[in-house]
């Protein structure tokens, strides 16, 4: 008993003497009883025993208010320890206020207001997300969450700003729906720098994910929605980078990506930040409308911002079939094999080939020689080898030369024959199946 007694003695001067050495600390005219107070709800607290450490909390924070800013990150501990184990639902909530009081008593007493209701933002939420009454005072909080942290603004504040932005606006808030979109963009802006910073991707990436599903499910975003509330701004302001970003989102979720608008917001977007995603769409968009060079010019620009080899040929083959489509059969030659020098196994590109040589017939028959004349299919033949297209083969087989053709001008079946015309291909013999 005496060892026990000796024990807590040395226990309580050691408290008092690490108190006495610690900076930051307002002890009250009652020291001596503010130390025991202090010792104790600590104590009890590391055993997660928030009932026991709630007295001696309690006399603190009313004799005590400005003793150390732990007192109110502590208080919150114990206050929100109590909230989750209390069986009956009135004290609960006592426990929740009490829990979120402690935060404006920290910013009363120690400031560092953005910091402190960084940490409150998501505790309030979850006390109050149910609760309709309470959602202005929640939109108000996390709007200052957000002004006072901007990026530092906690993760998990960010989705549940956006789930508060939807309970407010489904419960009859006053809210219209363009400014959910502007609260869903200020969201998302600052998801855009926490990706830049290369940190947690895989759970910014995630939490981005949700906040669209929130979106969604908070107002009906369609083409019309997009085009009468936002395309008339942009109309307004062309140069208004942020918008135009918001309106090429909204479209791609919406799939509306035959209108204007989005052809606008797209040219917008890639002169400022270009990317090879987008140049692609805008050049294809361009492509099917007829508008060829001005396609061209966005497809060169792809090619400049792609990241590997098979993207660049991929960009080739668009350029080249629409080549061929024109008739420009040497251009469309030159891109095919633009795209084969990017990835030879690019079959598709040799099957262009293939069809643009087999349609130069009538192009390149000088009507001299009805073998040199028929070499032509010969060489669409070897590209839709290398293809691998056996329905090409067969069909540019039909058109050889007969054997009977080949003796007639006094030729074999071996030799090297020389595709005049646009061509320009070398091309051994070989007659047509029986």
């Amino acid at each position: 008993m005496k060892k026990t007694w000796i024990f807590s003695l040395l226990f309580f001067l050691g408290v008092q003497l690490v108190a006495v050495a610690q900076p930051g600390w307002n002890w009250p005219e009652d020291r001596a009883t503010a130390e025991e107070k202090n010792a104790l709800y600590t104590d009890f607290l590391k055993q997660d025993n928030f009932k026991a450490a709630l007295p001696h909390l309690d006399w603190l924070l009313a004799n005590a208010p400005d003793l150390n800013e732990s007192l109110y990150i502590n208080g919150a501990k114990i206050y929100e320890g109590l909230a989750d184990n209390e069986p009956d639902a009135a004290k609960t909530v006592q426990y929740q206020e009490q829990a979120l009081s402690m935060y404006d008593k920290r910013i009363q007493y120690f400031g560092n207001e953005g910091d402190v209701l960084n940490r409150k933002g998501y505790t309030a939420y979850k006390y109050y997300k149910d609760n309709k009454a309470k959602y202005p005072d929640l939109m108000k909080m996390f709007e200052k969450v957000y002004e006072l942290n901007g990026v530092n603004t906690l993760d998990n504040n960010l989705l549940a700003f956006m789930d508060v932005v939807r309970r407010f606006k489904l419960t009859g808030g006053a809210i219209t729906d363009v400014q959910v979109l502007d609260y869903y963009d200020e969201i998302m802006a600052i998801i855009d720098l926490k990706k830049a910073t290369g940190k947690n991707l895989d759970r910014i990436e995630k939490i981005a994910e949700n906040i669209d599903k929130l979106l969604t499910a908070t107002v009906t975003v369609d083409c019309e929605f997009v085009e009468n509330n936002l395309g008339p701004k942009l109309k307004a302001d062309p140069t208004d980078l942020k918008l135009a970003k918001k309106i090429l989102q909204l479209q791609l979720t919406g799939k509306c990506t035959d209108s204007p608008l989005f052809m606008t917001s797209s040219k917008i977007v890639n002169e400022k930040e270009p990317t090879y995603s987008l140049t692609k769409v805008i050049a294809q968009k361009l492509a099917a409308e007829g508008k060829n060079e001005e396609a061209f010019k966005y497809y060169n620009q792809a090619v400049e911002l792609a990241d590997d080899n098979q993207k660049k040929a991929e960009i080739y083959y668009d350029m080249a079939k629409i080549n061929a489509a024109d008739g420009q059969k040497v251009s469309a030659r030159a891109n095919a094999r633009k795209a084969l020098s990017m990835d030879p196994s690019f079959s598709d590109a040799y099957t262009l080939i293939g069809n643009l040589y087999l349609a130069s017939y009538d192009d390149c028959r000088g009507g001299e020689s009805k073998v040199k004349d028929r070499a032509v299919f010969i060489a669409a033949y070897e590209m839709y080898k290398k293809a691998g297209n056996s329905q090409g083969m067969e069909k540019a087989k039909e058109q050889f030369p007969s054997i009977g053709e080949i003796f007639e001008e006094g030729m074999k079946e071996g030799d090297v024959l020389s595709v005049g015309c646009w061509v320009q291909e070398s091309v051994t013999l070989q007659r047509r199946p029986a």
